[in-house]
């Protein structure tokens, strides 16, 4: 008996052991190769426990990682870093038009529409990228979706973002995210949604004659997509590209101390729905280069004064909660 009740206290112990294997803040390594712990990033996301009270890291090998990835709204302070921003790719092909099986009572063949057609979505709050690639490589068939967004206080370090129409969808409203010497480049809209969202220092590549933005920021959210010390170029195909047109009535954007290459538009902005000259707020401040020019502006977008743009911050923006923010 005595030695039955040993069996079962290791047996317990080994599984509760085996249970939390990692539930730890230890870092998770991926690799292709097999030489890390997970082969996929799906896996390793798997194995992470719901809402951790410390900050865990998976590790991702340089590679090509062929994945539709979620991070779930239970998972949170989770950093994904790449070992090297262009070798670490994370990518997946799905486009608005794909045929899948929606609908409940009977299902049928129909395009998956936008908003699933993410190569990855971050539904969790607290989550941090660095140094990794995430794309949507699908044929220009519709819109295709690279990150989507839903989780707040999302931080995204050196990473690049990779797609033609609707690459980076800020899927939800009243969450703050926060991207630093990023590179996003798209066709059409290809920054696009209701979050509030701060870049910083990223690089912004239009690869045809479009829209660079299309925020539908509520009415009573006071900002929406603030670009600061940023850069927008143009692959040499893109001569002719606004810097935004509201999806929403609302929509806001700002562009401050940004280089703005000579293929923006003098007018600079679009209203898409002439009513929305009315409503969105478009806003520049201190830019420079060729299509900085603000002699030929719409007239409803403005011009912020030295003390107007003097006030807009992180912290302002941000809601006085930067705690979140990297140092």
């Amino acid at each position: 008996m005595k030695q039955l009740l040993v069996l079962i206290a290791l047996f317990i112990s080994v599984a509760a052991q085996a249970a939390g294997k990692y539930d730890n803040p230890d870092t998770i390594v991926v690799a292709r190769d097999g030489t890390g712990e997970f082969r996929t990033v799906d896996e390793a996301i798997e194995v992470c426990r719901a809402f951790m009270d410390y900050h865990k890291v998976i590790f991702v090998k340089n590679g090509t990682y062929k994945e539709k990835l979620i991070i779930p709204q239970w998972l949170q302070n989770i950093e994904i870093c790449g070992e090297s921003v262009e070798k670490t790719i994370i990518t997946y092909d799905d486009h608005a038009n794909v045929k899948v099986l929606l609908g409940t009572a009977a299902p049928r063949l129909q395009p998956m529409g936008t908003f699933r057609t993410y190569t990855l979505k971050i539904e969790g709050n607290d989550i941090t990228l660095k140094n990794i690639t995430i794309e949507n490589n699908s044929a220009r068939l519709g819109q295709a979706v690279a990150l989507h967004t839903e989780g707040d206080r999302l931080v995204f370090v050196n990473c690049r973002f990779i797609g033609h129409q609707d690459t980076v969808y800020t899927g939800m409203a009243a969450t703050r995210l926060f991207f630093k010497d990023c590179y996003i480049c798209g066709t059409t809209d290809f920054i696009f949604g209701p979050s509030t969202a701060w870049f910083e220092g990223c690089t912004i590549e239009s690869l045809v004659n479009s829209y660079v933005t299309a925020a539908s920021t509520p009415k009573d959210q006071p900002y929406g997509y603030v670009f600061n010390n940023c850069r927008l170029i143009s692959n040499g195909e893109a001569t002719q590209v606004y810097l935004g047109r509201p999806w929403r009535d609302y929509g806001y954007t700002l562009f401050m101390n940004c280089d703005l290459g000579g293929h923006i538009r003098p007018e600079g902005w679009h209203h898409w729905e002439q009513h929305r000259e009315q409503t969105a707020r478009y806003l520049e401040y201190n830019n420079r280069g060729e299509g900085a020019r603000t002699t030929e502006r719409v007239p409803w977008s403005r011009q912020l004064s030295k003390k107007e743009a003097s006030l807009i911050t992180p912290e302002v923006v941000f809601n006085h909660d930067t705690t979140w923010l990297p140092k």
